[in-house]
C-alpha cells in the first residue's frame, strides 16, 4: 500500500482528506499564548474570526516531528510506502524536519517531497499523487512524476491589505501608511523555488483582478488538471473571481473555489483572492 501524507497548509477540507485517503498533519497556529492545530481544534471559519478579533498577529509553527515519525515508523512496520508532500521549504522548516525524520526511520520506502508551494499549489501536487496511486503507479514513479510537475504549478494572488506584511515586520510603517492611503494591493506569486515574491502592485482591487486575469492569458492552464480559485475569509470574493474567469471561457465548478486556511491566511490576511493551475507544457 502507498500512503499519501501532507500537512494542513494544503488546505483540504476534512471530508476531502477522508474521501481521497490522505493523511494530514495539522500545523500549529498561535494567537498570543493560545495554541491551535488546524482541522483539530481550529476550523478555517474560526481562524478568520480570531484574525479579526485578536489584538495580536497570529503566528504559525511546525507540527511536532513525532507525528511524522510515528507515521513513517508504522508504514515501515506494515511494509508500506509513504510519501509525505510538505509545505515549501522556502516558507517553512517543515521539509527539513521531515528529511531528518526520514533519516531517523531509515527506510527507503519513506519519501519526502518538497511541494515548493502552499495552499492550492500544494493541494494540486497531492491530488496528482493520489491520482497516480489510484492508477497503480509505484511510489518511486509517483515521486518522480510529482517532482516533475512542480515547475508547472502557477499560483498568483492579490492581497487586499498591507496589514499582515506590516505587522509581520516585512514592510516599514511609512510604506504601510502610504500604501494604505493610496489603496495599494500587492500581487504575490509562488515562484519555481517555492518562494513568495511580489511581481506587481495594483492601485485598487479591481486593477488587481485585471492583473490576475492577464497572467492567465499569458500562461494557459492545462485542461488535464483542475483550475482552482482561492479566497481567504469571504467566499463571495472567490465566487466573483471565478465568474470573471468563466467569462473568459474557463471551466471552474463551484467545487474548485477553495478557502485558504490558517497556515497561509496568517500571512496574507482578509479579502485576499487568487488562483492556481498547472500550466501547459
Amino acid at each position: 500500500m502507498i500512503r499519501i501524507i501532507t500537512d494542513s497548509a494544503a488546505d483540504f477540507e476534512p471530508w476531502e482528506l477522508e474521501k481521497l485517503n490522505i493523511t494530514c498533519i495539522p500545523l500549529v497556529v498561535m494567537f498570543g499564548e493560545e495554541e491551535y492545530r488546524e482541522n483539530v481544534n481550529l476550523t478555517k471559519a474560526r481562524f478568520y474570526e480570531l484574525l479579526e478579533e485578536s489584538d495580536t498577529l497570529s503566528k504559525t509553527a511546525q507540527a511536532s516531528p513525532q507525528i511524522l515519525l510515528e507515521l513513517f515508523e508504522d508504514a515501515k512496520k506494515q511494509g508500506d510506502d509513504a510519501i509525505y508532500i510538505c509545505l515549501s521549504s522556502a516558507l517553512s522548516g517543515t521539509c527539513q524536519s521531515a528529511l531528518m525524520t526520514k533519516e531517523l526511520v531509515g527506510s527507503d520506502r519513506c519519501h519526502v517531497v518538497d511541494s515548493l508551494n502552499g495552499t492550492g499549489g500544494q493541494r494540486m501536487i497531492v491530488e496528482y499523487a493520489v491520482r497516480l496511486r489510484d492508477e497503480g503507479k509505484t511510489a518511486p514513479e509517483i515521486v518522480t512524476a510529482i517532482e516533475a510537475l512542480r515547475d508547472r504549478v502557477t499560483l498568483f494572488a492579490c492581497m487586499d491589505t498591507l496589514e499582515n506584511l506590516y505587522r509581520g515586520g516585512r514592510i516599514s510603517q511609512s510604506v504601510y501608511t502610504l500604501g494604505t492611503m493610496v489603496q495599494i494591493k500587492p500581487i504575490i506569486q509562488v515562484n519555481t523555488l517555492g518562494q513568495v515574491v511580489v511581481p506587481a502592485k495594483a492601485m485598487g482591487m479591481k486593477k488587481g483582478v485585471d492583473y490576475l486575469c492577464k497572467q492567465v492569458e499569458k500562461t494557459q492552464p492545462d485542461p488535464g488538471f483542475p483550475f482552482y480559485v482561492m479566497y481567504t475569509d469571504k467566499r463571495a470574493n472567490g465566487e466573483n473571481l471565478a465568474a470573471r474567469f468563466r467569462s473568459m471561457g474557463y471551466d471552474i465548478p463551484d467545487s474548485h473555489i477553495i478557502q485558504v486556511g490558517a497556515a497561509i491566511g496568517t500571512h496574507i490576511g482578509a479579502n485576499a483572492i487568487g488562483y492556481v493551475y498547472i500550466a501547459k507544457e
